[in-house]
Order: C-alpha cells, then sequence, then structure tokens
C-alpha cells in the first residue's frame, strides 16, 4: 500500500493523466502511464498490483470521457482490435477551443482569476518527473501544455479518503453531525459515490448501522476519515451517482424557499440561477435548512426570507447573534 507521503489525490491523478496525454501525437501505452504519470507510479512504486492499476486507469479514462475529454484509442493497424499494445492520447484538435469563440471582458477576468491556480510551480515533483520520463521516451511535449497541472485545494478533508475508499471498494467509519443536533455520531458506511450539489459535496453509500443508503454533507463530518479493511463488492457502485443526485433533487423539490431579493447583489447573482421567478421574489430549492440558513445569513440586508417561516427564523436567529458579537466592539 502507498504511504501518505506518496498518495497523489484522485483528481491530481486525473489532471495528470491528462496531461499526458495531450503532450504526446503518437500516443502513450498502458505500461507507460501506469509507470510514468504521477497518480500511477507512485502505486507502482508502493506495489500495487498490475490487475489493481488497469482498472484505476480503465475507470479514470471512462470518468474523463464522461467529463467530455476526447480519449483516442490507437491500436494495432494490422490488427485494429488487438489492444493489448493500444495507444492512448488526447487529439488537441478535439480538445481546444474554438476559433471562433470570444469572450467578455467580465468572463476574461473570471479566467485570468481561474488562471492564477495554473502555473508551472503548481505542477509536484512528481509530476514534473513523470513529464520528463515521458519526453525520455522520444515523445514531444508542447511546452504550454506544462502549466496544466493545478493543485486542487479541497476545503473538506473528507473529501481524498472517501474517494480512495470507494476506489478500494471499502468501508469507512467517521463522525458526522446531523442537521439540529449538537454531538456527532458514529456512522459506518459503504460509500459509493461522491456528488457535488447545490455547490457542496456529499458522500452517498450504504449506512450499516441504519441498513440504509444514506447521503451525508461533507462539511458535517467532524472527524478523520478511517478506512476500514472490510471492503465490500464494486459492483454496488453502479449508477450510485445517479441515485444520490435523484434523492437530493426530490428533497429539494419538497423544500422551496420564497426569497425576496435586492437586484445586482451577490445573493442576486447567486440565488436567482438557482432558482425561479415568482410574484413576491424567487423560490429556491434546498436541501439542508441548517446550512441555507447559513448561506442566507452571510448575505445581509440583500434577501430576505418570505417564507417558509421555520427558515426566516433560522437566518434571523444567525443575525441576531451576529449582531450580539459585535455590539461593543470598537469602531
Amino acid at each position: 500500500m502507498a504511504t501518505e507521503s506518496t498518495r497523489i489525490a484522485p483528481e491530481e491523478r486525473l489532471v495528470n493523466l491528462v496531461v499526458a496525454l495531450l503532450a504526446t501525437e503518437q500516443g502513450l501505452t498502458k505500461d507507460t502511464i501506469l509507470s510514468s504519470v504521477s497518480g500511477y507510479r507512485e502505486q507502482v512504486e508502493a506495489g500495487a498490483s498490475k490487475d489493481a492499476l488497469e482498472k484505476m486507469f480503465e475507470r479514470d479514462k471512462e470518468n474523463l470521457r464522461g467529463l467530455g475529454v476526447p480519449i483516442e484509442t490507437i491500436g494495432d493497424y494490422s490488427d485494429p482490435d488487438d489492444l493489448r499494445e493500444a495507444r492512448y492520447r488526447v487529439p488537441t484538435s478535439e480538445y481546444e477551443l474554438p476559433v471562433d469563440i470570444d469572450f467578455t471582458p467580465a468572463e476574461l477576468a473570471v479566467l485570468n482569476l481561474a488562471g492564477g491556480v495554473w502555473s508551472e510551480s503548481s505542477m509536484s515533483a512528481q509530476a514534473r518527473s513523470g513529464l520528463r520520463k515521458i519526453r525520455a521516451l522520444g515523445n514531444d511535449v508542447d511546452a504550454p501544455i506544462i502549466g496544466y497541472s493545478p493543485r486542487i485545494n479541497l476545503r473538506e478533508p473528507a473529501f481524498v479518503p472517501l474517494q480512495r475508499a470507494i476506489e478500494q471498494a471499502r468501508v469507512v467509519e467517521f463522525d458526522y453531525v446531523k442537521a439540529g443536533e449538537d454531538a456527532a455520531r458514529r456512522r459506518r458506511l459503504r460509500p459509493l459515490a461522491l456528488v457535488e450539489y447545490e455547490g457542496r459535496w456529499h458522500v452517498f453509500g450504504f449506512d450499516l448501522d441504519q441498513q440504509a443508503e444514506r447521503t451525508f454533507l461533507l462539511s458535517r463530518v467532524s472527524s478523520d476519515v478511517r478506512i476500514t479493511k472490510r471492503e465490500f463488492d464494486p459492483a454496488l457502485r453502479d449508477g450510485a451517482g445517479d441515485r444520490a443526485l435523484r434523492g437530493l433533487r426530490e428533497v429539494a423539490d419538497r423544500q422551496q424557499a420564497l426569497l425576496e431579493v435586492d437586484p445586482g447583489t451577490e445573493a442576486a447573482l447567486r440565488l436567482t440561477r438557482r432558482g425561479a421567478t415568482a410574484e413576491q421574489g424567487i423560490r429556491v430549492p434546498y436541501v439542508d435548512a441548517e446550512v441555507f440558513a447559513d448561506e442566507l445569513a452571510s448575505y445581509g440586508p440583500e434577501v430576505r426570507v418570505v417564507e417558509p417561516a421555520d427558515l426566516r427564523a433560522k437566518v434571523i436567529r444567525r443575525l441576531q447573534r451576529t449582531l450580539e458579537l459585535h455590539e461593543g466592539s470598537p469602531a
């Protein structure tokens, strides 16, 4: 097993794979990828089995294709069906933006801000080493590609161990603070999928204590995630992400807030795109009332909750606590 110092976050491994496949015209074999691309190479050096690594690569390949990355498989020209020595690449002509796309000044400002996290210095030493190995194989690497490996930082520390547990099909344990409760409770879960909804990450899986499928908000995980040695059938992961999102949407459809929002404000920008116009303002669906109340309170006077009454009361309590904390503070 890889040690903490050799583990690469799954999302960084995917980015490194895209970088490597973009950097070659003739393509890279699976063996070359597993031995040269950061994220796989560390697992090889730590003694992971070839079968496990090949399954990881196949899953990563399908995930990237699902995200719209056009990964091309090049077989033996004399026998196209023989994929034993197949090479993989991302054709730059299919991945680049069309030349006729124009950006507004506001869009360019956002892109420039996002570009601040992309630089050669953001590439880890392991990733640069992998890139050098690819060059050493005689594959030309376009210089601009070097800067396209970000160091992605996830706010919830639970994300990476949960993703690792999903890949390994292992049961996890963690402490979780349920909405409306003050004390955390220990959870034992077969993690099946990580999904993003309303800008927040959730883990979906089978709760071993409740003997039912459950979805947990990562920001409510209050302890380190412990990956146990207890395994489960990897086939249980099939379709789990779709089930999780469907369940979250059903909850949100049942819970909608009527809000009055000041136009031209941050609240309007963020909430209008998630809601629908109503006679008195907008209706915005939500999943977790406590988390949504935190968000609404953060907008201050820019938003007012018309209904439901319990959500309005939660927001008012948060604003009152904020006022109490600042009363008597020096100007």
